[in-house]
């Protein structure tokens, strides 16, 4: 009879350990390195909202709100701020601590000839920096030709929002050209559900010698753009100065090469 007991009692303790093992298991927190775009934050209630990268092996690029547990102020953080943070995953809750802002540090030198042109320009159009359009105003409509060789009006977008970058096909620069039509080709596949509906992206192409008809379809196609959501513009060279002006941008040939994209004042 002891015996009986005594295996009774075994089996109970191992059946007591294995049902802790298995709660431990199911609670355990999950920890993983993300980074991601801030959309909105809620110093209050110490929330934000972020658009997060894909992590690999685990989730998808996607939006996802956040309770931040930690000592950070998030009055100093900012929608559109890029930030890394360690993701926790407990309880069927998803947290953010150690939340940093992550800066992007440009380490080129002007060149010196971007420079003097910048200058000339300056000298020969006083008024340019008055062209530019103000932060918080609206942009005037403007037309251009796009990568299906139809007319696209930037008023047709009223009510969106608008992701808008100038490149060449040819621009030698990695760390200008390639980096910006990565960042709006991230912004098509992150928010796909969005983009050509409520997220238009607008590349203005500043060498229409080159960059034109077939041309520009190809250099569209090589970021597999949707051409209802992703619009690679182009016009005459004085159209598209026109629209550079707008958002204080410079841009020349150099022996027959378009070279160079300044915003006024070279910054």
């Amino acid at each position: 009879m002891q015996l009986i007991e005594g295996l009774k009692y075994m089996r109970n303790r191992l059946l007591a350990g294995v049902l802790m093992l298995a709660g431990a298991h199911a609670w355990a927190a999950e920890h993983h390195s993300a980074q991601g775009i801030l959309l909105e934050v809620n110093p209050a209630e110490r929330r934000i909202v972020v658009s997060c990268d894909a992590i690999p092996g685990y989730m998808e690029a996607m939006t996802m709100p956040f309770t931040v547990r930690g000592s950070e102020d998030l009055k100093t953080f900012a929608p559109g701020a890029t930030v890394r943070f360690n993701m926790v995953e407990a309880q069927n809750e998803a947290y953010a601590e150690h939340l940093q802002v992550v800066h992007v540090t440009n380490f080129e030198a002007e060149p010196m000839e971007a420079g003097r042109l910048t200058l000339l320009r300056k000298t020969l159009d006083p008024n340019a920096a008055a062209k530019v359009v103000a932060v918080g105003k609206p942009v005037p409509d403007f037309a251009l030709i796009d990568q299906t060789e139809q007319t696209t009006r930037l008023a047709q977008f009223k009510g969106k929002v608008v992701a808008l970058i100038f490149t060449y096909s040819r621009c030698p620069n990695p760390s200008y050209c390639f980096r910006l039509s990565n960042n709006l080709s991230r912004l098509e596949r992150r928010f796909r559900t969005l983009a050509g509906k409520d997220l238009i992206l607008i590349t203005i192409v500043i060498d229409p010698d080159q960059d034109r008809g077939k041309a520009l379809e190809r250099y569209a196609g090589t970021w597999k753009a949707d051409p209802a959501a992703w619009h690679f513009l182009t016009g005459t060279i004085q159209d598209v100065q026109n629209v550079a002006e707008l958002f204080g941008m410079n841009f020349w040939s150099s022996e027959g090469v378009s070279n160079a994209l300044l915003p006024h004042g070279g910054d």
